[in-house]
């Protein structure tokens, strides 16, 4: 499966932003997705996770009740709704996607990645 999450940009800090990914392939639904994020300097971090079924989603502890991942199976997408952000969600922002059925707060657990996008925000 090919991935291209999109969406990012510059915004300010208490604005909102959804970034997408979606998804080639016709087996889209038979995959859990994952949100991870990159900032400089720092490693690669969780963000959020969903299931393929979306019945179940876990967030990291610095986006819980901010984010919110959810997915249209009909569309191949999975999206990303950032509110409140905060100058420390500044990352590149990745989708990933393995073939299972549960979420994964690891990225070692993902075997396809998206190309990344860009989220800036300015305080």
């Amino acid at each position: 499966v090919q991935l291209q999450a999109l969406g990012g940009g510059l915004v300010q800090a208490g604005d909102s932003l959804r970034l997408s990914c979606a998804a080639s392939g016709r087996t889209f639904s038979r995959y859990a997705m994952g949100w991870f994020r990159q900032a400089p300097g720092k490693e690669r971090e969780f963000v959020a996770t969903i299931s393929w079924s979306g019945g179940s989603t876990n967030y990291a502890d610095s986006v819980k009740g901010r984010f919110t991942i959810s997915r249209d199976d009909a569309k191949n997408t999975v999206y990303l709704q950032m509110n409140s952000l905060k100058p420390e969600d500044t990352a590149v922002y990745y989708c990933a996607a393995d073939r299972r059925e549960y979420y994964s707060d690891f990225m070692q657990e993902y075997g396809y990645w998206g190309q990344g996008t860009q989220v800036t925000v300015s305080s």
